[in-house]
């Protein structure tokens, strides 16, 4: 029987969060309205600290308000319930306290039956964490999960909520900062794109820019040529390229078109840069979860610096699409999916059946709440796909070579 229900959402933004908050109050009050509904504010933050939101009446009535923003409104943080030591620094347990502990404590002192977890592969493994010592220590408490993230890259899920929005707003973010390419004569622009192993994100993004190229006018009389605002590179994590050699070919594009336009993900030849950094005695900035604080990197600007040599780049620009895209509200196409995935989370919760909800990609693709044990970060971007391939012939790129394989 469940009579209380608790949400949160953690990690980095995705267009997802917001709305899928308000999907699930929905299909709570449409199916059981005698549900008492709470949030917890900040992710597991507040579900340490005991803070958090009671869903009202009054939420209820409007939650469908809730699609049509982004962010979320109850906060996210990174917290990672078996990283004692940061959690203690943080002041979020007492020294000598099991974080697992002291948030099962808590939600059995607030009643709480299910948890609602809203994240990545990052807060859905902590979900599993706390799952699993509830199951050991016999709490008697469901946990389900919903994947977010604009990476793409959650194993064994099909699409993660947000990441087609994400795609989406990052093209029309390229649309102004492409804009930009006479500027100046020799004009070098870089786009950089969220997604630190999996290049899924920027692959999609530049493909939905391209589409827009497609329905363009153009007047080449004045200027104004597909040329010019072409995406002229795409660099991605899962696939190796020669600087020298796409520097030449980017050079000869330069010297006919006046500028180049890259779209770099923030994770393409991460390894090389830390490893130069590491290498030189600086130390690398990481996050409690163990990745490399990117921001502190500046992938971007690296690949600038080495490819505007090559180019003989008179002016260059680095731009990132990151935060103006995660935090956007969904688009139609992540609301359906958003919706499908919100009604089954209720279904399974009120069935007792924990998992991280998603389309398994090694169950043919099937709509289930997947076990928590199976749910993994890190997910590769294909390479291979027809799609990928047919993006770079178009734009002269040579087809991508996989990491590892020269």
């Amino acid at each position: 029987m469940v009579n209380k229900v608790a949400l949160l959402t953690a990690g980095g933004f995705a267009p997802c969060l917001s709305s899928a908050i308000g999907g699930l109050i929905e299909r709570y009050t449409e199916v059981a309205p005698e549900v008492d509904i709470i949030a917890y504010r900040y992710g597991y933050q507040g579900l340490l600290s005991g803070d958090s939101l009671q869903v009202t009446p009054e939420v209820r009535a409007k939650a469908s308000v809730l699609h049509y923003y982004g962010g979320s409104p109850i906060g996210n943080s990174r917290v990672k319930l078996t990283n004692a030591a940061d959690l203690v620094k943080r002041g979020l347990v007492a020294d000598g306290v099991d974080p697992l502990q002291a948030a099962a404590d808590r939600l059995t002192a607030d009643g709480v039956d299910v948890l609602h977890t809203i994240g990545g592969d990052d807060t859905n493994t902590t979900a599993a964490d706390l799952a699993a010592f509830l199951a050991k220590n016999n709490y008697q408490l469901t946990v389900v999960g919903l994947p977010k993230t604009i990476d793409n890259d959650v194993i064994p899920i099909k699409q993660s909520l947000g990441a087609w929005t994400a795609a989406e707003q990052g093209a029309r973010f390229a649309q102004n900062i492409i804009g930009e390419h006479n500027s100046g004569s020799r004009m070098l622009i870089v786009h950089e794109i969220m997604g630190r192993h999996c290049g899924w994100l920027t692959a999609a993004t530049a493909q939905a820019y391209r589409e827009w190229l497609d329905n363009c006018e153009w007047l080449p009389e004045i200027g104004l040529s597909r040329q010019a605002w072409e995406v002229h590179g795409v660099y991605v994590p899962e696939a190796v390229f020669d600087l020298e050699t796409e520097g030449a070919r980017l050079k000869k594009v330069m010297d006919e078109v006046g500028s180049v336009n890259l779209f770099i993900s923030e994770g393409a030849g991460l390894d090389t840069i830390v490893g130069e950094l590491e290498r030189s005695g600086e130390e690398v900035a990481r996050d409690p979860f163990g990745h490399v604080k990117i921001d502190k990197i500046n992938p971007g600007a690296w690949f600038a610096s080495k490819f505007a040599e090559r180019l003989s780049a008179e002016k260059v620009m680095v731009q990132k699409s990151g935060y103006y895209s995660r935090a956007a509200a969904a688009n139609q196409t992540d609301l359906k999916l958003i919706k499908s995935m919100t009604d089954l989370a209720v279904d399974s919760a009120l069935r007792g059946e924990p998992g991280v909800i998603g389309h398994d990609e090694e169950r043919g693709d099937e709509l289930r709440a997947i076990e928590f044990e199976r749910i993994k970060g890190g997910k590769p971007f294909d390479i291979t796909q027809t799609w990928f391939a047919g993006l770079l012939d178009g734009i002269g790129q040579p087809a991508a070579q996989p990491a590892g394989a020269h």
